[in-house]
């Protein structure tokens, strides 16, 4: 193909003119613009970043997406790597986030710059589609952004991977911002938090780091489970929460659990993050998921591109997650591309054929041969003297609790499956309860070895249904 004999920067130069018309302006600036290519290795391209932070956000938020556009725009796939830019490994760390303005003065810090990272413009209230999972959260979003600071503080967000959480924290943000474009947001996450203030205690700029953030108007915070064990950081975050919450100002949060099963969080940090609205985001049902891929297709102006009987046909067998399903969309266009065919179901099929299997495989009813949640629930069940219906059940006696969290503990472990589809194959079990079980066993395995033998004599028995 014409594609294979392109140099690496006629590669890069395709792939960043699709990226332009698909993630923001401001995050296209700010972390793909300053990159080059370096070279081809294999099927990879190796791009080069301004410094170590740099590599690693857009190797976590954008190397995927990137990559993703290969068949699209080079007729062939392609995987993308960052790494830093060898004459710039000496070049302190984040001091590239947002170019300084003329009348910025020397004294403005990397650091300050660094929590500036933008919002995602896709991340609005007009762009988050509400369901029975997620109407709740919503709608507390909705009345934080009418009033910040006054009902609701702090918010605290949680939910499994892709599910729209940082969406709808995001979009708060935004309406704040569209009222009185004054607002001072912080958005991080809460490793980035880590590593400033890291970054602060070794360069001694301790007071400037804390006044970035105790003096703004609204504070995100991303992925708050990883304050996990993290004593130093807890103690800071524990002051900033402070004041903050004393000033009067907004702080939302967001966590694959709620504040009481974050294990490893100090019993303070947890009781705030409990002050004001804790609500969860749960899997979208089948009628959520036609509404969000229907926006999703309008939001790229893809509508005579995706049937609606497509759209039917993707919503009823991807349920993983909101994630899931918007690159589920992706993966189609570029095999209908890449194959030089309509989209049809039938496209669809052969795209899509890897999560077809997997959505397969968990329908209790027409389970195919193999590996799957009925297969570790008979083998647990068998292996602890009880039944599958007792695992299924409400029973919360010791004979059954903690089988049934084994037999959780092994489909999370051996199927990957999502918190709140295990949930549901365990009798309706909240997300909370499943993570609480999966720390559980966790915990059994490192403190008692009979069990760790017998879990490993389960896995031994499943290792052969695997297809």
């Amino acid at each position: 193909m014409e594609s294979l004999d392109l140099l690496p920067a006629e590669i890069w130069s395709r792939l960043l003119e699709r990226a332009r018309r698909e993630v923001p302006e401001q995050t296209f600036k700010t972390w793909l613009e300053p990159t080059e290519a370096l070279e081809i290795i294999g099927d990879t391209l190796i791009v080069g970043a301004p410094d170590r932070f740099a590599a690693d956000w857009n190797e976590s938020k954008h190397a995927a997406l990137l990559s993703s556009f290969g068949p699209v725009a080079l007729g062939h796939p392609v995987k993308v790597a960052f790494r830093v830019t060898e004459e710039r490994q000496a070049r302190p760390q984040m001091d590239f986030f947002v170019a300084p303005k003329p009348e910025e003065t020397a004294t403005r810090s990397r650091l300050q710059r660094a929590t500036e990272a933008p919002l995602n413009d896709r991340y609005t209230f007009a762009q988050f589609v509400i369901g029975k999972s997620n109407e709740l959260a919503a709608a507390a979003a909705h009345a934080i952004a009418e009033a910040p600071g006054k009902i609701y503080n702090p918010f605290f967000i949680y939910g499994d991977t892709g599910l729209g959480k940082t969406h709808l924290m995001q979009a708060v943000g935004h309406a704040i911002y569209e009222r009185d474009p004054s607002t001072r947001i912080t958005f991080v996450g809460t490793e980035q938090f880590t590593n400033e203030m890291v970054n602060a205690i070794q360069t001694r700029t301790n007071h400037e780091f804390r006044r970035r953030y105790r003096e703004t108007d609204l504070l995100l915070i991303d992925d708050v489970h990883f304050l996990k064990g993290k004593e130093g950081t807890q103690e800071e975050f524990f002051h900033t929460f402070n004041a903050l919450y004393e000033a009067g100002r907004q702080i939302i949060l967001t966590s694959d659990r709620p504040p009481s099963d974050i294990a490893g969080l100090e019993a303070r940090l947890v009781s705030r993050f409990q002050w004001g609205m804790v609500a969860d985001i749960e899997l979208p049902d089948f009628e959520h998921r036609i509404a969000i891929l229907q926006q999703k297709s309008q939001q790229d102006d893809l509508e005579t591109t995706i049937p609606d009987d497509v759209i039917r046909f993707i919503a009823e067998h991807v349920r993983s997650s909101v994630r899931e399903l918007e690159g589920s969309i992706i993966k189609l266009l570029a095999y209908a591309s890449l194959r030089h065919k309509p989209v049809s179901v039938e496209v669809a099929k052969e795209a899509l054929r890897d999560k077809l299997k997997a959505s397969e495989s968990l329908r209790a009813d027409t389970e195919p041969p193999g590996l799957t949640v009925s297969a570790i629930q008979v083998a647990v069940a068998k292996e602890w003297g009880t039944t599958v219906d007792g695992l299924r059940s409400k029973t919360r006696t010791k004979a059954l609790t903690i089988p049934r969290q084994i037999a959780m503990y092994l489909t999370r472990d051996l199927l990957g499956m999502q918190l709140v589809e295990i949930g549901a194959a365990f009798g309706g079990r909240d997300h909370s309860t499943v993570i609480h079980s999966l720390d559980k066993v966790a915990e059994m395995i490192a403190a008692d070895a009979d069990t760790g033998t017998r879990i490993s004599r389960i896995r031994g028995l499943l290792a052969s249904l695997r297809i």
